[in-house]
């Protein structure tokens, strides 16, 4: 899982990455990616973190915000 490998090269809590593994998830479900191989899981991973580490600190929020920020001419 490309978050993983992000989080563990950062100084996030616990909780603070725990938070972001579900964010990611369901950004991942939103976003219909179902193969955590593709490359794009890393960029949603990456602005995932992006995102929590200087927004929101709740889970969906977060994968909400990334699903927007990653298909701004997508409708939801």
């Amino acid at each position: 899982m490309p978050i993983k490998r992000l989080l563990d090269q950062s100084s996030f809590t616990p909780e603070q990455r725990h938070i972001l593994e579900l964010a990611f998830s369901q950004a991942l479900r939103k976003l219909e990616l179902v193969d955590r191989n593709d490359p794009i899981c890393g960029i949603v991973a990456k602005k995932v973190i992006e995102i929590g580490a200087s927004e929101a600190n709740d889970a969906a929020a977060i994968a909400e915000m990334a699903f927007r920020q990653l298909t701004p001419d997508r409708q939801c």
